[in-house]
Protein backbone atom coordinates (compact mmCIF):
# COMPACT_ATOMS: atom_id res chain seq x y z
CA UNK A 1 0.00 0.00 0.00
CA UNK A 2 1.22 3.27 -1.48
CA UNK A 3 0.97 6.35 1.41
CA UNK A 4 -0.18 9.54 -0.39
CA UNK A 5 2.04 11.99 -1.49
CA UNK A 6 5.07 8.88 -1.01
CA UNK A 7 6.75 7.46 -3.73
CA UNK A 8 8.73 8.57 -6.91
CA UNK A 9 5.76 11.02 -8.32
CA UNK A 10 6.03 12.57 -4.89
CA UNK A 11 10.20 12.78 -5.48
CA UNK A 12 9.53 14.14 -8.72
CA UNK A 13 7.32 17.17 -7.69
CA UNK A 14 9.97 17.65 -4.82
CA UNK A 15 12.82 17.93 -7.31
CA UNK A 16 11.14 20.44 -9.68
CA UNK A 17 9.64 22.79 -7.28
CA UNK A 18 13.68 22.79 -5.86
CA UNK A 19 14.86 23.81 -9.06
CA UNK A 20 12.12 26.37 -9.32
CA UNK A 21 13.23 27.58 -5.45
CA UNK A 22 16.82 27.75 -6.90
CA UNK A 23 16.07 29.80 -9.53
CA UNK A 24 14.39 32.39 -7.72
CA UNK A 25 17.69 32.20 -5.14
CA UNK A 26 19.93 32.77 -7.91
CA UNK A 27 18.17 35.89 -9.22
CA UNK A 28 18.33 37.90 -5.75
CA UNK A 29 22.26 36.59 -5.92
CA UNK A 30 24.84 38.76 -8.04
CA UNK A 31 26.74 36.22 -10.86
CA UNK A 32 29.61 34.29 -9.54
CA UNK A 33 27.89 34.48 -5.95
CA UNK A 34 27.86 31.26 -3.94
CA UNK A 35 24.81 29.35 -2.84
CA UNK A 36 24.53 27.76 -0.13
CA UNK A 37 26.19 24.23 0.64
CA UNK A 38 23.80 21.46 0.43
CA UNK A 39 23.46 20.42 4.08
CA UNK A 40 21.94 24.30 4.32
CA UNK A 41 19.63 24.40 1.53
CA UNK A 42 18.31 20.94 2.96
CA UNK A 43 17.32 22.54 5.98
CA UNK A 44 16.04 25.86 4.49
CA UNK A 45 13.48 23.58 1.74
CA UNK A 46 13.26 20.45 3.81
CA UNK A 47 14.52 17.88 1.52
CA UNK A 48 17.03 15.30 1.17
CA UNK A 49 20.35 15.66 -0.35
CA UNK A 50 19.68 13.38 -3.31
CA UNK A 51 16.96 16.07 -3.98
CA UNK A 52 19.06 18.77 -3.37
CA UNK A 53 21.73 17.64 -6.04
CA UNK A 54 19.41 16.28 -8.66
CA UNK A 55 18.17 19.96 -8.95
CA UNK A 56 21.57 21.82 -9.03
CA UNK A 57 22.73 19.06 -11.34
CA UNK A 58 19.88 20.39 -13.66
CA UNK A 59 20.45 24.17 -13.31
CA UNK A 60 24.51 23.84 -14.10
CA UNK A 61 23.26 21.35 -17.28
CA UNK A 62 21.55 24.02 -18.37
CA UNK A 63 24.23 26.67 -17.47
CA UNK A 64 22.27 28.34 -14.62
CA UNK A 65 24.35 27.52 -12.17
CA UNK A 66 28.13 26.66 -12.23
CA UNK A 67 29.61 23.78 -9.76
CA UNK A 68 33.39 24.10 -8.52
CA UNK A 69 34.96 21.13 -6.61
CA UNK A 70 36.09 21.60 -3.77
CA UNK A 71 34.54 25.34 -3.67
CA UNK A 72 30.79 25.08 -3.80
CA UNK A 73 28.45 25.82 -6.35
CA UNK A 74 27.79 29.60 -7.55
CA UNK A 75 25.23 31.51 -9.74
CA UNK A 76 26.57 31.24 -13.34
CA UNK A 77 27.69 34.21 -15.67
CA UNK A 78 25.60 33.08 -18.22
CA UNK A 79 25.67 30.86 -20.86
CA UNK A 80 26.31 31.60 -24.79
CA UNK A 81 24.33 29.26 -26.80
CA UNK A 82 26.12 30.47 -30.50
CA UNK A 83 24.41 28.73 -33.99
CA UNK A 84 27.48 27.42 -36.39
CA UNK A 85 27.65 30.17 -38.64
CA UNK A 86 30.60 32.37 -40.06
CA UNK A 87 30.40 35.24 -37.11
CA UNK A 88 33.08 36.98 -35.64
CA UNK A 89 32.93 36.32 -30.98
CA UNK A 90 31.70 39.86 -30.75
CA UNK A 91 28.65 39.20 -33.64
CA UNK A 92 28.32 36.08 -31.72
CA UNK A 93 28.30 37.31 -28.46
CA UNK A 94 25.82 40.50 -29.25
CA UNK A 95 23.39 38.07 -30.95
CA UNK A 96 23.14 36.38 -27.59
CA UNK A 97 22.54 39.08 -25.69
CA UNK A 98 26.38 39.88 -24.22
CA UNK A 99 28.62 42.93 -23.90
CA UNK A 100 31.75 41.56 -25.77
CA UNK A 101 35.14 42.35 -24.55
CA UNK A 102 38.66 41.84 -25.54
CA UNK A 103 41.68 42.00 -23.46
CA UNK A 104 45.36 41.39 -25.63
CA UNK A 105 47.80 39.27 -24.15
CA UNK A 106 50.13 38.76 -26.84
CA UNK A 107 50.51 40.14 -30.32
CA UNK A 108 53.77 39.79 -31.66
CA UNK A 109 55.86 37.75 -34.73
CA UNK A 110 57.05 34.36 -33.54
CA UNK A 111 57.67 31.05 -34.72
CA UNK A 112 54.24 29.04 -35.95
CA UNK A 113 53.01 25.70 -34.77
CA UNK A 114 52.87 23.25 -37.43
CA UNK A 115 48.94 23.69 -38.30
CA UNK A 116 50.11 27.44 -38.74
CA UNK A 117 53.02 27.00 -41.08
CA UNK A 118 50.91 24.20 -43.50
CA UNK A 119 47.41 26.31 -43.20
CA UNK A 120 49.35 29.73 -43.87
CA UNK A 121 51.82 28.15 -46.48
CA UNK A 122 54.70 29.52 -44.84
CA UNK A 123 58.50 28.32 -44.93
CA UNK A 124 59.65 26.09 -41.95
CA UNK A 125 61.94 29.14 -41.16
CA UNK A 126 59.44 31.81 -41.58
CA UNK A 127 58.11 33.95 -38.48
CA UNK A 128 53.82 34.61 -38.53
CA UNK A 129 52.36 37.08 -36.06
CA UNK A 130 50.96 35.78 -33.20
CA UNK A 131 47.90 37.11 -31.44
CA UNK A 132 46.44 35.41 -28.06
CA UNK A 133 43.39 37.31 -26.81
CA UNK A 134 41.33 36.94 -23.88
CA UNK A 135 37.53 36.97 -24.49
CA UNK A 136 34.45 38.29 -22.50
CA UNK A 137 31.18 38.49 -22.50
CA UNK A 138 29.70 40.73 -19.08
CA UNK A 139 33.34 40.62 -18.29
CA UNK A 140 33.54 37.14 -18.07
CA UNK A 141 35.81 35.22 -19.40
CA UNK A 142 34.20 32.81 -22.22
CA UNK A 143 37.55 31.86 -24.33
CA UNK A 144 41.53 32.75 -25.27
CA UNK A 145 41.43 33.14 -28.89
CA UNK A 146 45.19 32.60 -30.35
CA UNK A 147 45.57 33.31 -33.83
CA UNK A 148 48.52 32.74 -36.47
CA UNK A 149 48.41 35.04 -39.34
CA UNK A 150 50.79 35.84 -42.56
CA UNK A 151 53.14 39.10 -42.55
CA UNK A 152 53.63 39.24 -46.12
CA UNK A 153 49.38 39.97 -46.69
CA UNK A 154 49.00 42.02 -43.03
CA UNK A 155 52.21 43.86 -42.55
CA UNK A 156 50.31 46.69 -40.71
CA UNK A 157 48.31 44.27 -38.01
CA UNK A 158 50.16 45.05 -35.31
CA UNK A 159 49.50 48.42 -35.99
CA UNK A 160 46.02 48.05 -35.87
CA UNK A 161 43.23 47.99 -32.82
CA UNK A 162 43.09 44.66 -31.62
CA UNK A 163 40.52 44.97 -29.02
CA UNK A 164 37.69 44.24 -31.56
CA UNK A 165 37.14 41.98 -34.07
CA UNK A 166 39.22 40.41 -36.03
CA UNK A 167 37.59 40.14 -38.93
CA UNK A 168 36.51 43.51 -39.18
CA UNK A 169 40.69 44.65 -39.05
CA UNK A 170 40.89 41.77 -41.83
CA UNK A 171 37.80 43.51 -43.90
CA UNK A 172 39.16 46.72 -43.89
CA UNK A 173 42.86 45.53 -44.38
CA UNK A 174 41.46 44.22 -48.09
CA UNK A 175 41.44 40.53 -47.00
CA UNK A 176 37.60 39.94 -45.98
CA UNK A 177 37.05 36.13 -44.55
CA UNK A 178 35.11 34.28 -47.28
CA UNK A 179 35.25 30.71 -45.91
CA UNK A 180 36.27 29.09 -42.79
CA UNK A 181 37.14 25.47 -42.31
CA UNK A 182 36.26 24.52 -38.40
CA UNK A 183 36.96 21.13 -35.69
CA UNK A 184 35.16 21.22 -32.33
CA UNK A 185 36.29 18.69 -29.82
CA UNK A 186 36.36 18.35 -25.91
CA UNK A 187 39.58 18.90 -24.18
CA UNK A 188 41.17 20.31 -20.44
CA UNK A 189 41.92 23.19 -19.94
CA UNK A 190 46.11 23.36 -19.91
CA UNK A 191 47.89 25.10 -16.91
CA UNK A 192 49.01 27.99 -18.90
CA UNK A 193 44.99 28.57 -19.90
CA UNK A 194 43.17 27.83 -17.06
CA UNK A 195 43.92 30.85 -14.92
CA UNK A 196 43.03 33.10 -17.85
CA UNK A 197 39.54 31.49 -17.94
CA UNK A 198 39.57 31.42 -13.96
CA UNK A 199 38.63 27.92 -14.17
CA UNK A 200 41.00 24.90 -12.25
CA UNK A 201 43.57 23.11 -15.12
CA UNK A 202 42.24 20.01 -16.06
CA UNK A 203 38.68 21.64 -16.27
CA UNK A 204 36.66 20.59 -19.21
CA UNK A 205 37.09 22.90 -21.92
CA UNK A 206 35.98 22.84 -26.45
CA UNK A 207 38.74 23.66 -28.45
CA UNK A 208 38.31 25.19 -31.93
CA UNK A 209 40.57 25.05 -34.81
CA UNK A 210 39.48 27.23 -37.47
CA UNK A 211 41.23 27.71 -41.05
CA UNK A 212 39.73 30.73 -42.33
CA UNK A 213 40.30 31.99 -46.03
CA UNK A 214 40.34 35.26 -47.95
CA UNK A 215 40.23 35.71 -51.74
CA UNK A 216 37.47 35.18 -54.40
CA UNK A 217 35.11 32.42 -54.67
CA UNK A 218 36.79 28.93 -55.29
CA UNK A 219 39.77 28.13 -52.77
CA UNK A 220 40.31 31.07 -51.17
CA UNK A 221 43.63 32.04 -50.27
CA UNK A 222 44.90 31.42 -46.28
CA UNK A 223 44.32 34.76 -44.25
CA UNK A 224 44.35 32.88 -40.44
CA UNK A 225 45.23 29.47 -38.59
CA UNK A 226 43.33 29.95 -34.86
CA UNK A 227 43.30 27.48 -31.85
CA UNK A 228 40.15 28.77 -29.47
CA UNK A 229 39.68 27.39 -25.81
CA UNK A 230 36.31 27.82 -24.59
CA UNK A 231 34.78 27.37 -21.17
CA UNK A 232 32.20 24.92 -21.72
CA UNK A 233 29.84 25.88 -18.89
CA UNK A 234 29.55 29.13 -21.01
CA UNK A 235 29.87 28.11 -24.20
CA UNK A 236 26.97 26.16 -25.69
CA UNK A 237 27.03 24.73 -29.75
CA UNK A 238 23.40 25.03 -31.76
CA UNK A 239 22.76 23.76 -35.00
CA UNK A 240 20.20 22.98 -37.37
CA UNK A 241 19.93 19.82 -39.58
CA UNK A 242 17.50 18.75 -42.52
CA UNK A 243 17.58 16.18 -44.91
Amino acid sequence: MRVPGSGPASGELKHLRLRRELQELARTLKPGEALPGERQLEEMFEVSRITVRRAISDLVRDGELVREKGKGTFVSHGMVRSVLHLASFNEDMRAAGFVPSTRVITADLDEPPEGAVAHLRLRTDESAYRLRRLRLANDAPVSVDESWLPPALLPDLLAEDLTGSLYRVLSTSGHPVRRVEQTVQASAASEEIAPLLDIAPGAPVLLFHRRSFTGPEGPGVPIEYSISTYRSDRYQISMTLAQ
